[in-house]
């Protein structure tokens, strides 16, 4: 447990050190409690935060920099939210986001998240169950036929498939029209389910057509680009970072590769509000120690359906950052609850 005077030095060395990126000496750290405190006395208190693992020394330096424990402590117990810090993202429109699909919303968030923080903004894109509205098939040359899949909230899908014939279009034209009798309403994997049992009646090409077409659209569902990432060249200008480029590296890996943000953005799915995930702090599981993540739920019509967030340096105002996800959250939810 640390007592009042330690908390408020605490406090202050996470403050001065996240505002000007340098360690912080014993008496710049008094100056900035706005404590009469001899140097003595906080190289002192210093010293006990360091044994509880809360600050550490470089070694190139006389001062204390946060540890991940200390980050920890001071987001957890120091934060103090102040609504007046952001009146840009306060006064912003719900139609700041919008667009005729929700992907298209999802990439604007994504780049907003991203322009406001100067970090790298992350979106998990809504899990859904697709539902299949309506299908056209349109001949190609050289035996490709393109399919086109239409969602009930008007996304749409576009494959080609090759086929061992030419197709005439008014065959095309049938099979098309047979699905959308028979299968609209229905799940992509309903439908494939179906056509699969139904097939053998089917036979020919056409109803292979059919069936591909449809597995297509419920691949392409599962495999779609489950996360959105903007603003990973904002790193290259963070000094947290610059000085290490094999680190530099490892960080636009993890951003190409997404699977570990995915990770990440399950964990906070499962959370309500703001949540602050410190790397090297074993609550978090952030994999990289000198990175935080701030992220939040959004939610349509009252359900959770994805999650979003800020990926930065562990030197990151916290406090305007939980401002800027928890009020881009917000935005998006309003932005997919509209009718389209």
């Amino acid at each position: 447990m640390l007592d009042d005077r330690s908390k408020l030095l605490l406090k202050a060395l996470v403050e001065r050190y996240i505002a000007d990126g340098q360690p912080v000496g014993s008496r710049t750290l008094a100056r900035a409690a706005g404590l009469e405190l001899s140097p003595a006395t906080v190289r002192n208190v210093m010293s006990d935060l360091e044994e509880l693992g809360l600050i550490a020394s470089p070694h190139t330096s006389a001062g204390r920099v946060p540890t991940a424990r200390g980050y920890r402590l001071f987001v957890d117990t120091m934060l103090t939210a102040r609504r007046d810090d952001l009146p840009a993202v306060d006064a912003m429109p719900a139609a700041t986001l919008q667009g005729e699909q929700p992907r298209q919303v999802i990439n604007q968030a994504a780049q907003l998240l991203s322009s406001l923080s100067h970090f790298v903004g992350v979106v998990r894109v809504p899990k859904r169950v697709s539902v299949f509205r309506h299908i056209e098939f349109l001949s190609l040359s050289q035996r490709r036929v393109l399919v086109i899949l239409v969602s009930p909230d008007g996304e749409v899908q576009n494959h080609v498939i090759h086929t061992q014939t030419e197709l005439e279009q008014s065959r095309l034209q049938e099979a098309a029209n047979f699905l959308n009798a028979h299968y609209a309403g229905l799940t992509l994997s309903e439908v494939r389910d179906r056509l699969r049992a139904e097939v053998e009646s089917l036979r020919g090409e056409i109803s292979s057509l059919m069936l591909q077409a449809v597995e297509l659209g419920s691949a392409s569902d599962a495999q779609q680009d489950a996360v959105v990432v903007a603003g990973e060249r904002n790193l290259l200008s963070v000094s947290d970072f610059t000085h290490d480029l094999g680190q530099l590296r490892r960080l636009f890996d993890l951003f190409e590769q997404k699977t570990q943000i995915m990770r990440l953005l399950d964990v906070s799915h499962q959370a309500e509000g703001v949540r602050i995930y410190i790397g090297g702090d074993s609550q978090g599981g952030v994999p990289f120690e000198d990175l935080s993540v701030v992220s939040a739920p959004y939610t349509v019509d009252g359900t959770v359906v994805g999650t979003l967030g800020v990926i930065g340096p562990q030197r990151m105002p916290y406090e305007r950052m939980i401002q800027i996800v928890d009020i881009t959250a917000k935005l998006v939810g309003n932005a997919l609850s509209q009718p389209r």
